[in-house]
């Protein structure tokens, strides 16, 4: 009998990373699923024949209870739990919610990271993928506290892959565009649903969370020898950040 490879997915209680997790158990993982709500995990545990682990990236005590659920053995990490909150530009920004998005899309991914780095080595193949973001390479109006964390994001991926060279260790960064999903644009704009909706109004076919989950099981499933560094993933109406077709 073959043992599942163990792939970890934070923030999979909704979204990118849920659909993450459904993607990698397709390809034969047994995936853990970490997120803060425990409900919506344990469900998705259920479905996929995973493991639910409560987690919250933000805190190293939760981080390091995750690593001791995970065990000695990792192959796949993907850095998936992040956020943006707000959208007022520099001038009035809220100093709680830039705190709030570099914990959560930079940090987290630090204490993740450092948590599961042993495991990911001892299993002799071991794959990091964090998930950034377009903003993540430019920056756009109201959105500074959120781009300066996921530039920080890509820097983070940037040093471990160098840091990590000629360890047993690929590390990836998966950039989306616009991804339409049940929660991203509501949490931004504190569950307006009005502003949420214009974010993508007229916007043809957006992508959506299986879209990104599709490219990242797609990485974890090249040879050992294929480090895929980035991947810009936008939907075919996004030219760039400031270039969107919109209809009607």
């Amino acid at each position: 009998m073959t043992t599942r490879r163990t792939a970890v997915v934070t923030g999979a209680s909704s979204g990118i990373g849920a659909a993450t997790a459904r993607a990698l158990a397709a390809a034969g993982f047994r995936v853990v699923c970490a997120a803060r709500r425990r409900d919506r995990i344990q469900a998705l545990a259920a479905e996929i024949d995973g493991v639910a682990v409560t987690c919250d990236v933000t805190s190293s005590d939760s981080v390091l209870a995750l690593a001791h659920e995970v065990g000695e053995d990792l192959h796949v990490l993907v850095n998936n739990a992040g956020g943006a909150f707000g959208s007022s530009p520099v001038e009035s920004a809220d100093p709680d919610q830039w705190r709030a998005m570099y914990e959560v899309n930079v940090l987290g991914v630090l204490h993740v990271t450092q948590a599961l780095l042993p495991a990911l080595r001892a299993s002799g193949d071991g794959l990091i993928v964090n998930v950034g973001s377009t903003a993540g390479r430019i920056a756009y109006e109201g959105a500074g506290g959120y781009t300066a964390a996921k530039h920080g994001t890509q820097v983070v991926t940037e040093t471990l892959r160098l840091e990590l060279c000629g360890e047993p260790i690929r590390v990836s960064e998966v950039a989306p565009g616009m991804v339409r999903t049940d929660e991203f644009s509501l949490v931004r704009f504190d569950g307006d649903r009005e502003k949420a909706d214009a974010v993508y109004a007229g916007v043809p076919d957006p992508l959506v969370a299986e879209d990104v989950a599709d490219a990242i099981a797609w990485i974890a499933t090249r040879p050992s020898h294929v480090n895929i560094d980035e991947l810009v993933i936008r939907p075919r109406a996004q030219a760039a950040q400031h270039k969107v077709h919109r209809t009607g």
